[in-house]
C-alpha cells in the first residue's frame, strides 16, 4: 500500500540528508510511503531530500512497477506502479525511502516473441541504471520468461516468480567520498604504457597483499601493486570488465565461473565480487591511489551484448523491460542478431539504448574519475542501418565529458564485415592484432616476415596513417588476456584448454607460437635459455616500436597459464598471476626496456615515420640497414634473411620537442650474424641476449646473437637521463 498525500519523513522531521541511509523497510513503514509523479529525469533511482525518484525507459510496456524489498533482499514488501509516462520514460517519486533500499523492476506488456516482445511481470528485473547490485544470481528455471520443457519452447509463458534468484538493485546516494583534490594524470598518448590486468588475477596470489584485500579493488590499490606498476613505468592500468556481470549457467554446472567478466548485466554498478566490504567507494579509493602514483585507470567495457543470451536465455533486465528496443532483432523478430557470438547484440541505433551507454560512460568518468575505456568488440557498437555508421561514433566524439578520456577499440566482431582495424576515427586508438601476429611470426622464424616486422615497428602506417591520426593510435600488443601469455607463447605449439570443459575446441588455434623443442614445462637448460632469449627479444620489439605499447600483466615476470589460451573460466591458479614463481631477471629486463623507451623518445613519436628528410639537416627520420652495411634492396625485403637494422631519428615535426636522438636497433630472429654498423661512433646500450646491459663502445661491426635485439646510441645520447 502507498498512502497518498503524506510524507513520512516530513512527519518524522528527519533532516533531508541524501547521504544517510533510511531505517530498515518493514511492512508497517511501506504502508506509509508517499507516491507522487516525480520526473522523467535523470534515469534510474535518484535520491533527493524526500525520497527516491525512479525513471525507467520502455517504449512497449503497459505498466512498470518498482518492487521494494527487505534489507536482506529476501522479502518483496510491495509493488508500486510508476504513475506517469513522458514519451517512453515511466517515472514516479517515492517519499520515505533512501540510500540502501533494495529494489527491482517488473514490466507488464505483451508476451509475443514472434513480434519481438517478451514482457513477463513474473520476472524481477535489474534496473539498467542501477548504481549498485547486491546478491548473486541463482540459476533456476524461474529465470526464464518461457516455460522450460514446454513443446512450444520460448513461445510458452512462465508464471514462476524469479525474485528469489535475481540480485537486487540498491539505491545509492552521495557517499561524501573525499577525493583529496584528485586530478587525472592525463599522460600524453605518446608517453603511454598500458598494463592490462584482471582485478582478481592481479591480486589473488600476491604474498604482500593482505588476504582480505586479494581479489578486490582495494587489493589493486595496495602498495605492492602500485610499487610494481611504477617500477615498470606503467602510465595506465587497463582492467578487465568491472561492470556487474553474471556467471554463465553452463560454467556453474561445470564448477567454473565467468572469470573474465564479459557477461555484463549492470553497466553502472561495480561488480560486487571485487568489493572488500560491499562499498562502491572502494573503487574510488583505488582510482585515487592510482592517480596519486601517476597511473590512469582504463576500463574494459562490454556494451556490445548482455548476459541474457538468445531467446532461450534468462530474463534478467533488458529483455523483460523492452526486448524489441534494447536488442537488435532479426528479420523474424523472434530471433536475435548475434554479431557478438554470445546470443544477442545491444541495439545502439535506438536513442534510449545509446543514451544508456553514454550515460554509463559519463557516470564512470564523473563519479569514479575513470580515465578511459577499451570497447570490447567495438565494431558491434558501430552498426547502423547502413553499416559502419552508428550514432555511437558521433555521440562519443562530441561528448565534452569524454573529450579528455582515452578511447580504445577492439576493432572487430564476428558479424558480417566485422574486421575494422584502422577504420575507427580519431580520437580512437585500436588494438592492433596485425602487429601481434606479424611480430610473433617474425620471432618464430617464419619466412618473408621482414616487411611485416617493419610495418609493426612503425605502428602500421599503412593502416593508421590517415585522417590526421597519430602513431599512438596503434595499440601494440604481443599478448593480452585473450590468448597465450608471453611465457606460454614460447613454451607451447598448441593450446591446452582441456580444463575449460569444451574438449579443447575453444580458443584461438592460430597462435604463431613455438615450444622450442618441448611442449610445456621442461628442465632442459638449452630449451630454457632459448625461451628466455625469445621472450626478451619480443619484449624489446614491443618497447622499441612506434605506437602505444600494451603489456599483459604477468608477462614481465614469466607468468604461465599452462598452455591455456582461453582462460575465461579459470578463476584459479591458472588465471591468477603467479607472483611466487616470478622471474626477477625478466622483471629487471622489462624495467630496463621501459626506462630506455622513456630515455630515447624517438621510440614514442606522434608522427609516423616515412624516411622523410628533415629540413634542419636533410637526414631522414628513418633508415633501414642491411647487416652487410647498406640500404636493403627490394629483393632483400623478400629474401629469407631474418636480420634487419633500423636507424630512428626524430621526425621533422617532433625534432624540437624530442631532441636530436639517433638510435640504431638490430633485430635478429635467425642465427648469430655479424652486423656492420652505420658510420659514426656507437655505444651498445642493450643486447637482449646478453645479461650485461651496461653501455659499451661498439666497433665497426657487432655480432648479433641469435634471437636478439641490440640497441645502439651515440655516446652523448647513450648516457643521458630519460623522462622520469
Amino acid at each position: 500500500m502507498v498512502a497518498p498525500g503524506r510524507c513520512l519523513w516530513r512527519a518524522l522531521q528527519e533532516p533531508h540528508d541524501v547521504t544517510a541511509p533510511r531505517p530498515a523497510l518493514t511492512p508497517a513503514r511501506v504502508a506509509s510511503l508517499e507516491l507522487t509523479p516525480g520526473r522523467s529525469w535523470p534515469m534510474g533511482a535518484n535520491v533527493d531530500g524526500n525520497g527516491v525518484n525512479f525513471a525507467v525507459f520502455s517504449a512497449n510496456a503497459t505498466k512498470i512497477e518498482v518492487c521494494l524489498f527487505s534489507d536482506d533482499g529476501r522479502t518483496e514488501l510491495t509493488r508500486i506502479a510508476l504513475p506517469e509516462r513522458d514519451g517512453d520514460v515511466w517515472h514516479g517519486h517515492i517519499a520515505g525511502i533512501g540510500p540502501g533500499t533494495r529494489y527491482g523492476l517488473r514490466a507488464h506488456g505483451p508476451y509475443e516473441p514472434e513480434k519481438g516482445h517478451r514482457f513477463n511481470h513474473n520476472k524481477l528485473l535489474i534496473d539498467p541504471y542501477a548504481r549498485k547490485i547486491d546478491g548473486k544470481l541463482r540459476w533456476s528455471k524461474a529465470l526464464m520468461g518461457y516455460h522450460v520443457g514446454s513443446p512450444l519452447g520460448d513461445l510458452s509463458f512462465s508464471t514462476r516468480d524469479s525474485a528469489f534468484a535475481v540480485p537486487k538493485c540498491v539505491v545509492v546516494g552521495a557517499d561524501g567520498f573525499d577525493w583529496q583534490d584528485d586530478s587525472p594524470p592525463a599522460h600524453p598518448d605518446a608517453a603511454t604504457l598500458i598494463y592490462e590486468a584482471h582485478v582478481k588475477g592481479l591480486t589473488a596470489a600476491h604474498p604482500r597483499i593482505e588476504p582480505s584485500r586479494r581479489g578486490t579493488f582495494r587489493g589493486v590499490a595496495c602498495d605492492a601493486i602500485i610499487d610494481h606498476l611504477t617500477s615498470l613505468g606503467v602510465t595506465a592500468i587497463e582492467l578487465l570488465p568491472v561492470h556487474g556481470f553474471v556467471d554463465d549457467r553452463f560454467l556453474v554446472e561445470r564448477g567454473l565461473r565467468n572469470y573474465w567478466g564479459y557477461q555484463s548485466i549492470a553497466f553502472f554498478a561495480p561488480e560486487p565480487r571485487y568489493l572488500d566490504h560491499g562499498d562502491t567507494a572502494e573503487f574510488k579509493e583505488m582510482v585515487r591511489r592510482l592517480h596519486k602514483a601517476g597511473i590512469e585507470v582504463i576500463l574494459d567495457v562490454v556494451y556490445n551484448h548482455t548476459a541474457e543470451g538468445d531467446g532461450f536465455g534468462p530474463t534478467l533486465s533488458f529483455r523483460g523491460l523492452d526486448n524489441a528496443s534494447y536488442y537488435r532483432l532479426a528479420h523474424d523478430p523472434r530471433h536475435y542478431i548475434n554479431d557478438c557470438g554470445t546470443g544477442n547484440a545491444l541495439n545502439l541505433a535506438h536513442p534510449a539504448v545509446l543514451r544508456m551507454v553514454m550515460d554509463s560512460l559519463r557516470y564512470w568518468v564523473e563519479e569514479f574519475h575513470v580515465d578511459g575505456f577499451r570497447f570490447d568488440l567495438a565494431t558491434a557498437l558501430t552498426r547502423g542501418p547502413h553499416g559502419f555508421d552508428s550514432g555511437f561514433l558521433h555521440a562519443i566524439r562530441q561528448d565534452p565529458v569524454l573529450a579528455r578520456t582515452k578511447l580504445i577499440a577492439e576493432p572487430w566482431d564476428v558479424g558480417p564485415g566485422g574486421y575494422r582495424l584502422g577504420h575507427f576515427p580519431h580520437p580512437f586508438h585500436e588494438w592492433n592484432d596485425r602487429y601481434r601476429d606479424d611480430v610473433r611470426a617474425f620471432w618464430r622464424g617464419d619466412a618473408h616476415m621482414l616487411p611485416g616486422l617493419a610495418k609493426a615497428l612503425l605502428a602500421s602506417p599503412e593502416i593508421f596513417d590517415r585522417d590526421g591520426r597519430a602513431a599512438p593510435a596503434s595499440i601494440n600488443l604481443i599478448t593480452s588476456h585473450d590468448g597465450f601469455t608471453l611465457a606460454d607463447l614460447v613454451a607451447y605449439k598448441d593450446k591446452h584448454n582441456e580444463a575449460n570443459g569444451e574438449g579443447n575446441r575453444d580458443g584461438h588455434s592460430a597462435n604463431f607460437s613455438d615450444n622450442l623443442g618441448h611442449e610445456g614445462p621442461t628442465s632442459d637448460p638449452l630449451i630454457l635459455k632459448a625461451r628466455a632469449r625469445r621472450q626478451r627479444a619480443i619484449l624489446a620489439t614491443l618497447f622499441f616500436s612506434q605506437g602505444t605499447p600494451m603489456l599483459l600483466g604477468g608477462d614481465e615476470i614469466g607468468n604461465s597459464q599452462r598452455g591455456n589460451n582461453n582462460a575465461y573460466a579459470q578463476d584459479n591458479e591458472t588465471g591468477w598471476i603467479d607472483w611466487k614463481g616470478a622471474d626477477p631477471d625478466l622483471l629487471a629486463f622489462t624495467q630496463r626496456l621501459s626506462e630506455l623507451r622513456r630515455r630515447f623518445t624517438v621510440f614514442s613519436q606522434r608522427n609516423f615515420l616515412h624516411s622523410r628528410p628533415r629540413p634542419a639537416d636533410g637526414l631522414p627520420d628513418l633508415e633501414w640497414w642491411h647487416p652487410d652495411g647498406r640500404a636493403p634492396s627490394d629483393e632483400d625485403w623478400h629474401d629469407h634473411i631474418h636480420t634487419m637494422g633500423m636507424i630512428v631519428r626524430a621526425s621533422a615535426e617532433t625534432l624540437e620537442d624530442s631532441g636530436d636522438d639517433e638510435v640504431f636497433v638490430v633485430f635478429n630472429a635467425g642465427h648469430a650474424r655479424e652486423v656492420n654498423l652505420p658510420p659514426g661512433e656507437w655505444i651498445r646500450v642493450l643486447d637482449s641476449a646478453n645479461p650485461d646491459s651496461g653501455e659499451k663502445p661498439a666497433n665497426a661491426t657487432y655480432k648479433a646473437a641469435e634471437q636478439s635485439v641490440v640497441l645502439f646510441a651515440h655516446p652523448d645520447a647513450a648516457t643521458k637521463e630519460g623522462t622520469p
